[in-house]
């Protein structure tokens, strides 16, 4: 089993945890749906990755995850959750098993 399996077995997501499993993986490898890696580090209550200079807040993934939890059938994908930085938080939403993997419509 690897790591991010791991992590989806043992820790139940929710948004008040949220920010604290993200915390908790910091300096990990991610990769966004095109296979891009990156990882990120905290500072207070952003979030910055390796790959971009701008920060996603804690209130973006707050607002992404409750979208999640409130319209799991539209949110297919990282530009459904229609908030900054949406590649990313797809990403670890898919690692830590908030979302699964991108969905067909019928």
């Amino acid at each position: 089993m690897d790591e991010l399996q791991k992590i989806k077995k043992k820790e139940t997501i929710t948004v008040e945890n949220l920010w604290q499993v993200i915390e908790s993986h910091q300096g990990e490898t991610f990769l966004t749906v095109k296979h891009l890696p990156f990882t990120y580090t905290i500072k207070g209550g952003e979030l910055f990755t390796d790959r971009k200079r701008k920060s996603i807040t804690r209130s973006t993934f707050e607002k992404a995850y409750i979208r999640v939890q409130e319209e799991p059938e539209s949110i297919i994908g990282p530009k459904t959750l229609n908030v900054f930085g949406a590649p990313y938080i797809w990403a670890l939403f898919l690692a830590f098993g908030v979302v699964e993997g991108k969905k067909k419509k019928n």
